[in-house]
């Protein structure tokens, strides 16, 4: 089995900015940089026939290039299970290109995403002994960088281990 999402990987600029706000919450399991990336369409787990279909179906996936930029801090969940987040912004060019992967997807048997999509990077999860977030989101809440221009997905493999999940990206796709 595969454990696949589609993601968006910062240029190395933002991923240090980002390891940069690492701190502050004690017992949270800080990302490192080769975790940092802005996921568009998580996939979940696939046989390894559905993932080659996956892999090609991202190649028809025709979107332009775009630039977004980094946008304040926020969290996700409590009770044992949770993130910190850096948000980004603007959003109006990730939802179309999120529908095309969820469409292109579909075509290959894969269910859409029931949730709402919410673009952001993943900082931190948090646990049940996980710290107060409050300051931290405090402290970064005016988090913002210079745009970065957007010129490729990419299709990632995440392996889950006891250290927590490592992620390798498989194919780059090109935007444009």
């Amino acid at each position: 089995m595969h454990r696949l999402f589609v993601g968006i990987q910062p240029p190395h600029t933002i991923r240090e900015r980002l390891l940069g706000l690492i701190g502050g919450v004690q017992q949270a399991r800080w990302q490192s940089d080769d975790q940092l990336h802005l996921t568009l369409r998580f996939i979940g787990e696939v046989e390894r026939h559905q993932a080659e279909d996956v892999a090609a179906a991202l190649g028809s996936v025709r979107h332009g290039t775009f630039e977004i930029a980094l946008s304040g801090v926020g969290s996700f969940g409590r009770h044992g299970k949770g993130a910190l987040w850096a948000g980004v912004k603007p959003h109006d060019e990730l939802k179309p290109l999120h529908k095309k992967l969820d469409q292109a997807l579909a075509r290959v048997g894969i269910a859409p995403e029931n949730r709402a999509y919410h673009p952001h990077i993943t900082l931190a999860r948090l646990g049940r002994q996980a710290g107060p977030v409050e300051p931290f989101l405090e402290r970064w809440a005016g988090l913002s960088s210079p745009a970065f221009a957007v010129h490729h997905i990419c299709l990632y493999e995440s392996r889950l281990g006891s250290e927590g999940a490592s992620y390798t990206i498989i194919q780059r796709y090109p935007l444009g």
